[in-house]
């Protein structure tokens, strides 16, 4: 059998192979020449000539079946710039081009390395520089430090805790204050009806109870005359509504004393006290009395005297030997034994009703100094005044201070004055007495009801 021989050259065994449109054999990817099915089958008949049947190759089983050839890497053709690539021709490249590019990977499915893995993947560098770091000394809790303890400063109070304090301090001087009025049953058992407002019956009596000779000396009162008269009485009127009226009642008008006939109102005190006093007001005046506050003449002294003295603008000369006191006109600063003289002289022309229009001017005076900045700003001062004054009053025995507080503040912040009016001068079995104007004073009783 004889043999055709086999050339190498593709071309020489064109039948064998897949030609192109240029007469070439086509070749695959790595560079060999693509076969025919014809050939191939030719081929295998050779391989066995005796065929037990035709069994057919799979492309798979037919490159194993070939023998392996060494792979021909062709150079990469670099095409230039205006060069043409003939028709029909191919242009392949090296294997190397056609290696598949990984995608990259997301963070998330990279699998967690230990730190030792990394150090050894990438050793940490230093610089040879940088000095090792200093060993940290532990710290040790204050609480579990042994030794001395350690002082806290004292915290310093704030202004709210001034603020409590200064209103303690406050409320307790009210407090003793008010302990330390003297107080009586001043009310009469039998009262008129009530009247609008509050009104509180002022009394100054001429009472030198408790007065030493040295105080007797230095006032100018003379001594105890057993018999205790007023030389002072006024009807304040606070109403609900509208500034407060203080009325002077002349001490020596001329009215009825319940249970003694008529007589001078201030012998109503000298006869049944301050709640006679208070009954025969309110049958003269028909003014319901509410409260009740008295005065001696060694008290108001001494409460001028704490204050600091007042202030009094004199309108014309007074000199009275019996009231110790000799004035000149003008302002000027009195003190304690020159005040009382001037609110019990009657060395006046008008006599007593000068003395009334003097009482109301000195009461103000004294409220005025009382509430100065140089009083309740002086602890010493303010504090002498109100150990010294509750202790020269005497009030009624449901009164108290805080209730005293709302005549100061109609004092304070002003109100109107009056005077019963005065119809004449008349004189009787009791002495020289005063007549009230009965229309005048009706219309202005009426007025306060």
């Amino acid at each position: 059998m004889s043999t055709t021989p086999h050339s190498n050259d593709p071309r020489d065994n064109a039948g064998e192979f897949v030609l192109g449109k240029d007469g070439k054999p086509l070749v695959d990817r790595y560079g060999r020449p693509i076969r025919s099915r014809a050939s191939a089958s030719r081929r295998h008949d050779s391989a066995d000539p005796h065929p037990a049947e035709f069994t057919r190759v799979t492309p798979r089983e037919q490159r194993r079946a070939e023998p392996r050839v060494e792979r021909r890497v062709e150079p990469r053709v670099e095409r230039r710039a205006g060069s043409r690539v003939e028709p029909g021709h191919t242009v392949y490249e090296s294997p190397a081009a056609y290696q598949p590019r990984r995608a990259p990977e997301h963070p998330r499915s990279r699998p967690a390395q230990r730190p030792a893995q990394r150090s050894a993947q990438r050793p940490v560098q230093r610089p040879a520089s940088r000095p090792a770091p200093e060993e940290v000394p532990l710290q040790v809790s204050r609480g579990r430090r042994k030794g001395p303890k350690v002082r806290r400063k004292a915290k310093r109070p704030g202004c709210g805790a001034l603020i409590l304090l200064l209103i303690a301090v406050l409320v307790a001087s009210v407090l003793i204050a008010d302990s330390r009025l003297n107080r009586i049953e001043a009310m009469p058992d039998q009262q008129i009806a009530g009247t609008s407002g509050t009104n509180w019956l002022l009394v100054g009596s001429d009472s030198r109870t408790g007065l030493s000779e040295k105080d007797v000396e230095r006032l100018g009162t003379g001594g105890d005359l057993g018999t205790v008269r007023t030389d002072t009485i006024m009807l304040m009127h606070l109403p609900l509504h509208g500034k407060p009226t203080l009325m002077s009642i002349p001490r020596d008008s001329y009215v009825a004393v319940p249970g003694y006939g008529y007589d001078k109102i201030n012998a109503a005190f000298s006869i049944g006290g301050p709640a006679l006093l208070v009954e025969t007001v309110e049958q003269a005046t028909g003014l319901h009395v509410d409260r009740y506050a008295e005065i001696g003449m060694g008290g108001l002294a001494n409460a001028v005297d704490a204050a600091g003295g007042v202030e009094i603008c004199v309108a014309e000369p007074i000199d009275d030997p019996l009231a110790h006191i000799n004035l000149q006109p003008g302002c000027q600063e009195m003190d304690g034994p020159t005040a009382l003289g001037y609110v019990r002289t009657r060395a006046t022309a008008q006599g007593d009703l000068d003395r009334v229009a003097r009482q109301r001017e000195f009461m103000s005076a004294l409220v005025e100094k009382v509430t100065s900045p140089g009083v309740y700003l002086n602890p010493l001062r303010m504090a002498r005044l109100m150990w010294t004054a509750p202790t020269l009053l005497t009030v009624n025995s449901g009164d108290h201070v805080w209730n005293l507080a709302r005549v100061v503040y109609a004092l304070r912040n002003g109100l109107d004055t009056e005077t019963v009016p005065v119809g004449g001068f008349e004189d009787t079995d009791v002495g020289n007495v005063v007549l009230w104007d009965e229309t005048a004073a009706e219309a202005l009783f009426e007025s306060l009801r």
